[in-house]
């Protein structure tokens, strides 16, 4: 028997370079990732790039940025080499070659013969006699040498059921109509994935395979071909889909399963997305939801990997992604905030309010191009009417704001803060029938906006001065 060269735990992500990832691609990444770095062991990143009709120009770049902006890093991989090299599957031809060789001298592999056209027949054949089509029902008596022009396909000379364990899923098994002589090099040169992962984590000591459930019903294939080429198995770790918001389908593009840099491109934090990810099937138990990427790696256990199928919810990532936020240290959190507002307000007193009223740092650019935080570099214009708070009379109002005026005129330069600030309003606010009566025109006088925060922050953030006189000014719309 041909063992894995290494005991210790090994893991790859091995994406196709067909397009950008997705989460569904992430989170396989970041479980294999996780469970490696938890372990001590290796991950790789391997490239399957077989498939050249589908290949798109720049998906490789794209991957390793995916990967890289997340904060998932691998021990060997295309951009860095290692021990296994080389980590793209078209640069490994010779090792399918080489096992290739092993089976067609063994009987267990042939050229096939025929057309694409005939297999074809074949199997409209079988579907107007209503039965399955099986390839091995068509198997050549005299195959051609193999010779690299025709496809090679793997010959089951044993169909049977088989079993194994699954370490998310348990004990599995399918009968023998799983089975089928399968293409393992094409005539291209290029072989499939059922040939090329196997051979590939053979030679770089895959230990454990994590891959979506989709491949359950090709794992037979993969058992037999095994047991053809004497091999260990890995352990296999299914991992269960991502559902739509709905719960009922998986994850497509629609629901949200669109280019996962988009996630950095709106202004989500790297390890919120590892957060919010790692919840989409697995749990670790216990209430605690927030977690850093330290945490996640010492808590991260395959036993506890669902199986059934996790949903992926926005309002959930907006939320998480926000207490990552407030998280930040008070350097990140400035840089960060900073990066998305023009110059004139790069104000440290801004950054409270805003991180109060975003889940996104793309939230900014809203709150920016809504008007939102004009009123900090803009006096706003508006008529008397909006100063008015319900039925209160206009005179009664102005009064309310004179009185408030004189208290903050009273408050010394350094004391004028947001707690003072609040402690006097309040006091006053307290005293009327309705706190709205003072603490509306306030707010309306120093923002201008129908909507904005208390107008104890607005004053803080504006300073004595400016506060000052944009009360002063309700005031003198007021007695007009």
């Amino acid at each position: 028997m041909i063992e894995n060269k290494q005991q210790k735990v090994v893991t790859r992500f091995a994406p196709s370079p067909t397009g950008f990832l997705h989460i569904g691609g992430i989170r396989t990444a970041l479980y294999a990732w996780a469970y490696a770095k938890k372990n001590n062991g290796t991950f790789i990143l391997r490239i399957e790039d077989t498939d050249k009709a589908r290949e798109v120009g720049g998906s490789i770049d794209h991957i390793i940025e995916s990967l890289k902006w997340i904060g998932i890093d691998w021990s060997e991989g295309p951009d860095i080499s290692g021990p296994n090299a080389p980590y793209k599957q078209s640069e490994r031809l010779a090792s399918y070659q080489k096992y290739a060789k092993i089976l067609v001298e063994k009987g267990l592999a042939y050229a096939d013969p025929y057309t694409e056209e005939e297999v074809e027949s074949f199997r409209k054949k079988a579907e107007e006699e209503k039965r399955p089509f099986l390839y091995r029902d068509h198997r050549p008596e005299n195959p051609p040498v193999w010779d690299g022009t025709k496809p090679l396909r793997f010959k089951i000379t044993d169909v049977k059921s088989y079993e194994w364990v699954d370490e998310v899923r348990g004990k599995l098994k399918a009968g023998p109509e799983a089975l089928d002589d399968f293409i393992l090099i094409k005539s291209d040169g290029y072989p499939t994935y059922n040939f090329a992962h196997i051979i590939d984590d053979l030679e770089m000591g895959v230990t454990h395979i994590m891959r979506a459930d989709e491949f359950i019903s090709s794992t037979p294939k993969f058992l037999a071909l095994y047991e053809a080429l004497e091999l260990e198995r890995p352990s296999f770790v299914t991992l269960p889909p991502i559902m739509g918001a709905d719960g009922k389908k998986k994850l497509g593009k629609r629901d949200g399963a669109k280019d996962f840099l988009e996630y950095r491109n709106e202004g989500y934090l790297p390890d919120a997305m590892i957060n919010f990810l790692a919840f989409i099937g697995w749990n670790p138990g216990g209430e605690k939801e927030i977690l850093t990427k330290e945490e996640f790696i010492n808590l991260f256990d395959i036993k506890q990997i669902h199986i059934s199928g996790g949903g992926f919810n926005e309002e959930k990532l907006d939320w998480i992604n926000k207490e990552h936020i407030k998280r930040l240290p008070e350097e990140e959190l400035e840089k960060n905030i900073f990066a998305w507002l023009p110059q004139e307000l790069h104000i440290k007193k801004l950054i409270p309010l805003i991180v109060e009223r975003i889940s996104k740092f793309s939230d900014i650019k809203t709150m920016v191009d809504s008007g939102e935080l004009d009123f900090f570099y803009k006096e706003p214009a508006y008529e008397a009417s909006k100063l008015i708070y319900k039925d209160v009379s206009s005179q009664k109002i102005k009064s309310n704001l004179e009185e408030a005026l004189d208290s903050l005129q009273m408050t010394e330069e350094e004391d004028f803060t947001f707690e003072k600030i609040k402690a006097l309003l309040m006091d006053i606010a307290n005293h009327m029938d309705s706190r709205g009566e003072v603490l509306h025109p306030i707010r309306f006088a120093l923002s201008g906006l129908d909507k904005s925060p208390d107008p104890f922050i607005l004053a803080d953030i504006l300073g004595k001065k400016e506060t000052i006189t944009r009360i002063n000014k309700a005031i003198s719309i007021l007695s007009l």
